[in-house]
């Protein structure tokens, strides 16, 4: 783990930790890490969640990247997988997403992406914090003609929510679902997604108003939804976190479907249909033991990684898998994005249901739970260095 960079990007409580000034300096640097230096002005794209301090950020890491000559594109308020894949549809040079992913909040956060779409490896992050943190390399600041300019996209939820369409071979007509947005940014998206896939939509959730991002909601907070989806006789529900990365569901009868669950029910109908690289699913340390046992009953392989969806894709990558994923409901389908992404695990798993004519509780069952305990101890900053 870096001195600025965890394992999903920077993060900090905004105007405090995560200052304008840093997300100034680290705009620079990444100009200076992530683009060809022949060329005259490279493009970087901004997102960002619905956090107050979002506006904020993205005025300073604009300011930052066009001082080092790159044009910056903002795509307003838009799911992080959203932004990954745009980076590649735009043929950007890299692109950013300011979010806090599941915090409240008064986190905020920035999480940078390749010209291929991909999270930073270790090694360019680091090169970031040196420059950052430790004054490396002087920036070469232009003047005149050269500096950056601002330009905004217009129509990036309707391309992102086409994306997510184009996956999805069985239309939803007919299932009635709830949807609870965390008050983040598939606030902007899922609503019209699933409406167009066919669904009746039931949403929760998706009023955001910059202070009440993940507050009671989302799929941190999935008590609300697994009561509404039973008590309006839904046929399940989904939630997402604040950058809608990750995806949680509820089945009929309001019982929670984790990301080990969403895993199993895909794994299996990937592999029925031969689409499942090596039949091998990748997960870590924390996947309930009760997947391995699913494995082994259903000719799978299962990878173990470290905690953290960048290892999962890391491990992916390596070995020519295309499909991993977390227990909080991180689930990476590789044959359709290049990082988690919670609209397209929903999309994926109620298309399932509805073409297998089946309850989701009755799909889950592909899968028995083992008994699991956390225990969160606290640690400071210095002491996460030490890892």
């Amino acid at each position: 783990m870096g001195r600025l960079f965890g394992t999903d990007g920077v993060r900090g409580i905004a105007n405090s930790e995560l200052t304008c000034e840093m997300a100034m300096n680290i705009g620079r640097a990444a100009a200076m890490v992530l683009t060809d230096n022949n060329r005259r002005h490279p493009k970087i794209l901004i997102g960002k969640d619905t956090r107050l301090s979002s506006d904020m950020l993205e005025s300073a890491m604009t300011a930052g990247l066009c001082s080092m000559g790159a044009n910056v594109v903002q795509l307003g308020v838009i799911p992080t997988p959203a932004g990954a894949y745009l980076v590649g549809k735009y043929k950007a040079d890299a692109g950013v997403m300011l979010t806090a992913s599941h915090n409240p909040c008064e986190f905020n956060g920035i999480k940078i992406f390749s010209g291929d779409g991909y999270k930073l490896p270790d090694a360019l992050e680091e090169q970031i914090e040196a420059i950052v943190l430790d004054h490396a390399q002087k920036p070469d600041c232009p003047i005149g003609g050269d500096i950056g300019c601002v330009s905004v996209a217009k129509n990036t939820v309707r391309e992102y929510v086409d994306h997510i369409k184009s996956t999805v071979p069985f239309a939803l007509d007919g299932m009635k679902i709830g949807i609870d947005c965390a008050n983040g940014a598939a606030s902007r998206t899922a609503e019209l997604l699933f409406t167009e896939l066919g669904a009746e939509c039931h949403m929760l959730a998706n009023q955001p108003n910059g202070v009440n991002v993940n507050e009671n909601c989302g799929s941190t907070h999935i008590e609300s939804l697994m009561t509404f989806v039973k008590e309006n006789h839904l046929d399940a529900g989904v939630a997402f976190d604040g950058d809608a990365d990750r995806c949680l569901a509820v089945d009929e009868k309001g019982q929670l479907v984790d990301g080990d669950y969403l895993m199993a029910i895909c794994a299996a109908d990937l592999k029925s249909r031969g689409k499942l690289n090596k039949n091998t699913v990748v997960g870590t340390i924390m996947t309930n033991m009760g997947f391995n046992r699913f494995c082994d009953d259903n000719g799978l392989k299962f990878s173990a990684t470290k905690v953290g969806d960048r290892y999962v894709l890391e491990e992916m990558l390596l070995e020519g898998y295309n499909f991993g994923g977390e227990q909080s409901g991180h689930i990476i389908f590789l044959d359709f994005a290049t990082t988690g992404d919670g609209e397209l695990t929903a999309a994926q798993l109620l298309s399932i249901v509805h073409r297998r004519g089946a309850k989701l509780s009755s799909l889950a069952t592909l899968m028995t739970r083992y008994p699991q305990v956390m225990v969160n101890v606290g640690v400071s900053a210095e002491g996460k260095l030490r890892f």
